[in-house]
């Protein structure tokens, strides 16, 4: 049985540990048909979030910053980075939103001036797919990174037994938490286990949705300057999609009753790591 005093000391470590946790970004993300003209509805199964996607229907990414400050948003299609065609990581580029601001990502970006529309289509014909990487077909993947603020600058102090003033002794190096020593944002991202694959699986693979290469769409947009306050993501948003068949037979309850329910392995990662630059190449 614990003490009194033990009690107390443990609600005040609580109470003092409590303020240092930080709010999560308001940010929200949808999927928009835009060959039906709506919004997909989600649905929750074993802890994720699935869409029903329909073969050969366009869609995009609406992306809400609900928030008083400008955030980036770094953004993945079956692993894709979808503004430099790398395969994605957290640290990568992105789109900067500021604060309110709604934005719909309708495709790959091809330059400043383009991108390539994003559709529903088969596993094989995939744009991951066509470019050798098949194995995270099936996921949407959102960073969300806070902006770095500008620190006041430290002032001097003046000790009570000198008549001069005297630098903090606090160099600017050891009073800034170091962002490199955190840990790699890329490795905490979902990975399927090596070698997990079924002979079940990889029959189903062939028959699961992706996201393809489509026509190309005049869309501007410009690079400005963001410095993350983090290199881990303040929040990470997934979403997992297929055709409603797939979904019905996983259990995942597109339909009323559920379906069977049973679920496979591996699930695709959002933001599997290629340290290569540039926009997004055309498929092979």
């Amino acid at each position: 049985m614990r003490r009194p005093a033990q009690i107390r000391r443990l609600l005040a470590a609580a109470l003092f540990l409590s303020p240092v946790l930080a709010a999560a970004i308001p940010f929200d993300v949808q999927v928009y048909d835009r060959t039906e003209a709506r919004y997909l509805p989600t649905y929750q199964f074993e802890g994720r979030t699935y869409v029903v996607g329909k073969p050969g229907n366009e869609y995009s990414l609406s992306l809400r910053n609900q928030g008083g400050e400008r955030v980036m948003v770094v953004s993945s299609v079956d692993g894709v980075n979808i503004v430099t065609g790398q395969t994605a990581g957290a640290l990568q580029s992105g789109y900067v939103l500021s604060p309110w601001q709604t934005t719909e990502i309708s495709g790959w970006r091809k330059s400043l001036s383009n991108t390539a529309a994003f559709y529903f289509t088969d596993h094989g014909n995939s744009y991951a797919a066509r470019t050798g990487r098949p194995n995270d077909v099936g996921v949407i993947g959102v960073a969300v990174f806070r902006e770095r603020q500008a620190q006041p600058p430290i002032r001097p102090y003046k000790p009570s037994n000198e008549g001069r003033y005297e630098s903090s002794p606090y160099s600017p190096n050891e009073s800034a938490a170091p962002q490199r020593d955190r840990a790699d944002a890329a490795q905490s991202m979902p990975s399927a286990p090596a070698g997990a694959a079924s002979s079940e699986y990889a029959q189903r693979q062939e028959k699961r949705l992706g996201t393809g290469h489509g026509r190309i769409e005049q869309n501007e947009t410009r690079y400005t300057d963001f410095q993350r306050a983090s290199n881990t993501p303040d929040q990470v948003i997934t979403l997992y999609y297929d055709t409603y068949s797939n979904l019905l037979a996983m259990g995942v309850p597109v339909w009323r009753d559920g379906g069977p329910r049973y679920s496979y392995k591996p699930q695709p990662r959002p933001f599997p790591r290629d340290p290569t630059l540039g926009f997004v190449p055309d498929p092979r």
